[in-house]
């Protein structure tokens, strides 16, 4: 396979399951981490790049990327932030950081890619989002709740912006996840909760499907509720 996926977020949780899972593939990777001398042996072929989400340094990288690889086919945005907040007692600089990572880093990262991702007639974008971009689960949830809807409403608008070159836009949406994130927020048990290679193998179903066949969205949850 000659295809290249870039991921954000790829030195650990669910970045991480998705960049072994696309390498078992045959995908080729461009790798966005924020400590890349942390990278293990395995990524010695791909491309790895430094990244931080909150540092406006999408331009830079996909420029790398395509410099290294000469295409670019996905972008699989797995960076976030979670700061449990209400809307009322949340602080705006808190806020404006959260939304940084979540939503307008991976915009900045679509549209660097933006041509690239039109020249293959298959570009895909996967945002993973969260289950709290369909609903508000609690007070505390609300302010990354926000934060997430706005990452499911740029999937669709990426969706509806590159139809017809062929882009597709799919937005993960989970609820627990067993990530350092999720430990940090919640009792809920690790052994319930999704596990990130089961995002990931979502993620390459997403990428694989034809472009007659999008989904724009897939809401998963490791517990029952009202709606999902």
């Amino acid at each position: 396979m000659d295809k290249v996926a870039v991921i954000s977020g790829a030195s650990r949780g669910i970045g991480a399951a998705v960049a072994n899972r696309l390498a078992d593939a045959g995908w080729r990777l461009s790798l966005g981490m924020r400590t890349p001398q942390d990278a293990n042996a395995r990524w010695a072929e791909h491309h790895v790049s430094e990244f931080d989400a909150a540092a406006q340094g999408e331009a830079r990288w996909i420029r790398e990327a395509l410099e290294h690889y000469g295409r670019i086919d996905a972008v699989i945005c797995c960076a976030g932030v979670m700061e449990p907040q209400d809307v009322i007692e949340i602080d705006d600089d808190v806020l404006d950081a959260m939304m940084e990572v979540n939503v307008k880093s991976p915009r900045r990262l679509v549209r660097a890619a933006w041509d690239a991702l039109g020249g293959s007639g298959q570009g895909r974008v996967i945002m993973l989002a969260s289950l709290s971009g369909k609903r508000v689960a609690s007070a505390a949830s609300g302010s990354y709740s926000m934060s997430k809807f706005a990452a499911v409403a740029l999937t669709h608008g990426i969706r509806q912006k590159g139809w017809d070159q062929g882009i597709r836009a799919t937005a993960i949406c989970p609820s627990y996840v067993n990530t350092d994130m999720a430990a940090a927020i919640t009792e809920f048990p690790a052994q319930q909760m999704t596990q990130p290679v089961d995002i990931a193998r979502m993620v390459e179903l997403a990428l694989d499907l034809p472009n007659t066949a999008s989904v724009a969205e897939i809401a998963v949850t490791c517990r029952r509720e009202a709606h999902y």
